[in-house]
């Protein structure tokens, strides 16, 4: 049986977008259909475009105004056109993106997220999951964010409320701490059991994961974020100019 691979919904939403962008259907310029518009013409949920665009936004594809819409820039250069998923992910609003709060609350540090953080492995780390699903109700990745109890206490990261605006502007507006870059990573490993039964996988099957430190203007580790997807539902895409 050959084997068939489907984009999950938000990437056929992103490409179809960056098609109508690049044929001048959608000029520079011009204001994209609403949140709604798009939900109904895909026939999907609303956060489920809302993320969409906001991959759109990261990449520099379009400009969002808030109470105007979305507005075309055109096709970016491409050294900034490949999706930088751990920035994504640090604006990520819950508030609009809404996920399934799987684990909020206090654990000992795995080996890999020790040593991302600069820590002791199994020191006590706070640790926030949160489980994505596809429209069909299936999971689609889970985001785990890992982060001392002291920063998660005063920036309320240690409680169930979503996140609005992106631990990002969270961190800096509760705590000070202000990101300065991001150091990502990227492995195929096998699931683990609490992976593959919220993913609906076998335990056996492979995850793409991608590991994102988030660091300071001094370098030290500020954030770690663990991203875990079914091998077979996900693809990363790059493109860069040759010297």
């Amino acid at each position: 049986m050959p084997y068939e691979y489907t984009p999950p919904k938000y990437a056929q939403i992103i490409a179809e977008l960056q098609r109508r962008i690049e044929s001048g259907e959608y000029p520079p310029g011009s204001l994209l259909p609403s949140e709604h518009q798009l939900s109904a013409e895909f026939g999907t949920a609303r956060p489920t475009v809302v993320r969409a665009l906001r991959e759109l936004r990261q990449a520099e594809w379009i400009d969002t105004q808030q109470g105007k819409g979305s507005f075309v820039r055109g096709r970016p250069a491409l050294a900034g056109d490949s999706e930088r998923r751990g920035q994504a992910e640090l604006d990520r609003d819950e508030s609009r993106e809404p996920g399934e709060l799987i684990t909020a609350g206090t654990v000992p540090a795995p080996a890999r997220i020790a040593a991302m953080l600069g820590v002791e492995p199994g020191a006590d780390l706070a640790c926030r999951r949160v489980l994505i699903r596809q429209d069909s109700g299936e999971g689609s990745e889970i985001l785990t964010w890992w982060l001392s109890p002291d920063l998660a206490g005063q920036s309320g990261l240690d409680q169930a409320d979503p996140v609005r605006g992106g631990i990002r502007t969270l961190l800096a507006r509760t705590a000070g701490v202000r990101v300065d870059h991001i150091v990502e990573q990227v492995a195929a490993r096998r699931a683990a059991p609490h992976e593959a039964k919220l993913l609906g996988i076998t335990k056996t099957a492979p995850v793409l994961a991608v590991y994102v430190t988030a660091r300071d203007a001094s370098g030290r580790a500020v954030v770690a974020l663990d991203v875990a997807m079914p091998g077979d539902l996900h693809e990363l895409e790059d493109a860069y100019p040759i010297t």
